[in-house]
Parts: structure tokens; C-alpha cells; sequence
């Protein structure tokens, strides 16, 4: 059974400015070396539906959804915060991202594909409930889980995020929902510049020490989020995958490399097939450097692909 990736044409049409480092180029990248590597002749491509308001409301509140949907520019560029901007196409841009979590969600849970990875943009992980903020406009993986959650009846979902930035606004979203558990790993004192003091049960959050690379890595895995996850027992594990915290990306200070990646995708996919039949859901976030992002995709999809 392949593997499923899901991307649209429109999340190429959501552009910030020619300098803003969360552009277009990003997806160009990843396609242009999965298709090169041969990786994609292991996946089953489809296009991101645009996701319905009730969708979005399981994870926003309604009000905020309508307020999106209703403020992006004619023409131009309009600001939601100091880095985030909505040009004419971000709303349908942001409606695949997001839908593409849902389609996942129904693919991987009635048994068509093994896995997905979510090639879309904007990101979503810094989306609160009731908040656009750091390039996201809609919590794809929240919108996702809550899919997985509300209509697919499943009663125990795990997220994990890595990234160099911590993934507030699934914090923010998923902190009191018992059926989620979220495992995130990112750097100290980076922006949002939360996360670290999260003492709450369904949530690990662990903060690495800026300039530290796998080794940290590993042990936050091993020591932390492992001994949680097989304590939880998930039934299908969410991933919001960023790509920042490479050395070669200057978003943050960790020391990733390309290995780091497919060794942590190894260690999640032991995981889902020890608690859930393999059942994995992988989507974009971070990640802005286009060669370290292009080949850290690669890593990651060549395992869920079972190409390592």
C-alpha cells in the first residue's frame, strides 16, 4: 500500500512579500527533490480539499473562523500580526492546508494509504484557537486531529511536533482535551517564547538548550516522549513536522543535520506500528533554508515510505 501526499496549486498562490522567508519557493523545493530522489513513485498523490467551516470550527471558534475567511485584500497585503500577512489568495491557500488534514485523517482511518505527508502552506502550528499569528492562519493538524476525534469517533489521539518554534497554538487548542497528547520538542527562548513551563498531563513539552544538536535530540525522544507515547496508546499519531532547527537554517540555533530526521521519523513510525497499525499523518511546518528543508523532507518521507 502507498504512501499518501497531499498538496494543492493553490498553497503556491499565498506569498507574504519578496523577503519573507515563508514563501512558495518552500514547496517548490521539496516536490523538485522527492520527485528527483524517485520518492514520490511510492506515494499516492492527491489534491487538498478546501476545508469546510464546521471543519475549521471543531479546533477555532466560529467567530474566528468567519473573520479569516472575511479579511483577506483585493489586492495587496494586509497584516494579522507583524510577520503574518494574507495576500488575495491566502484564504483558499490556507482552506486547502488546513483540508488537507482532513483528508489525510479519512485516507490513513478507512485503510487506502499507510501514512501521508501534507505538502502545504501556510503552516498552522502557531494558529491558536482564536489567534493568526508566526505565518499560520488555521491549525491544520488541530483541524485534523478534531476530525479524527469528532467524526471519526477515535478517543485518543497523539500529536507531535517538532520544530525549532514551539507549537503554541496546538498547545493553546489541545491543553485541556484529554484525548489528545502532545509531545513537542523546540529551542529555549526562541519565539513564541512559551512552552517550556507547560506542566499539564497531556502535554511534554521539552526545551533544548540553544546550539545543541542530536544528542539532545535523541535523549528528549527517548527519555521523554517515548515512555509517554507507549503510556498513551495512540490510536493514530498527528505530526507537524518542521524543518527549522536544521544547522543550515537560520530561523533558530539547533544543529540538526539530515539524519537527525529520518532517525526521528524511525522512532515514531515504531511507535504507530506497535500502538496504532502505522497510522501517521505528517504535515509542514517550519523550515526556510530550501536545500536543508528540500533534503530534511526527504529523510522523513523516505521512512514513512519504507524507502530507508
Amino acid at each position: 500500500m502507498l504512501s499518501g501526499f497531499i498538496t494543492h496549486p493553490d498553497c503556491l498562490r499565498h506569498e507574504m512579500g519578496p523577503s519573507h522567508p515563508e514563501a512558495p519557493v518552500r514547496l517548490h523545493a521539496i516536490y523538485d527533490h522527492l520527485l528527483a530522489k524517485g520518492l514520490l513513485d511510492y506515494m499516492h498523490a492527491f489534491d487538498a480539499p478546501l476545508a469546510t467551516e464546521e471543519q475549521l470550527a471543531r479546533a477555532h471558534t466560529a467567530l474566528y473562523v468567519r473573520e479569516i475567511l472575511s479579511a483577506a485584500p483585493l489586492d495587496g497585503y494586509r497584516p494579522v500580526d507583524p510577520d503574518t500577512l494574507m495576500n488575495p489568495h491566502t484564504v483558499r491557500a490556507a482552506l486547502r492546508a488546513a483540508g488537507s488534514c482532513v483528508l489525510a485523517t479519512d485516507l490513513v482511518l478507512a485503510g487506502e494509504i499507510t501514512n501521508a505527508f501534507c505538502c502545504v502552506r501556510p503552516p498552522g502550528h502557531h494558529a491558536e484557537r482564536e489567534r493568526a499569528m508566526g505565518f499560520c492562519f488555521f491549525n491544520n493538524a488541530a483541524v485534523g486531529i478534531r476530525h479524527a476525534l469528532d467524526v471519526h469517533g477515535l478517543e485518543r489521539v497523539a500529536l507531535i511536533d517538532f520544530d525549532v518554534h514551539h507549537g503554541n497554538g496546538s498547545e493553546d487548542i489541545f491543553r485541556d482535551d484529554e484525548r489528545v497528547l502532545m509531545c513537542s520538542v523546540f529551542e529555549r527562548g526562541l519565539y513564541p517564547f512559551c512552552g517550556e513551563d507547560e506542566r499539564r498531563p497531556n502535554m511534554v513539552n521539552v526545551a533544548l538548550p540553544t546550539r545543541t544538536a542530536s544528542e539532545a535530540l535523541r535523549a528528549a525522544v527517548l527519555e521523554h516522549w517515548l515512555p509517554a507515547l507507549d503510556r498513551f496508546e495512540p490510536q493514530l499519531i498527528f505530526v507537524s513536522a518542521g524543518f527549522d532547527a536544521h544547522r543550515d537554517d537560520d530561523m533558530g540555533n539547533l544543529g540538526w543535520v539530515d539524519r537527525d530526521y529520518e532517525w526521528l521519523t524511525q522512532q515514531l513510525l515504531v511507535v504507530a506500528r506497535r500502538h496504532c497499525g502505522g497510522k501517521l499523518i505528517s504535515t509542514l511546518e517550519g523550515g526556510y533554508e530550501p536545500n536543508a528543508l528540500a533534503r530534511s523532507v526527504a529523510a522523513h518521507v523516505r521512512v514513512l515510505v519504507g524507502a530507508d
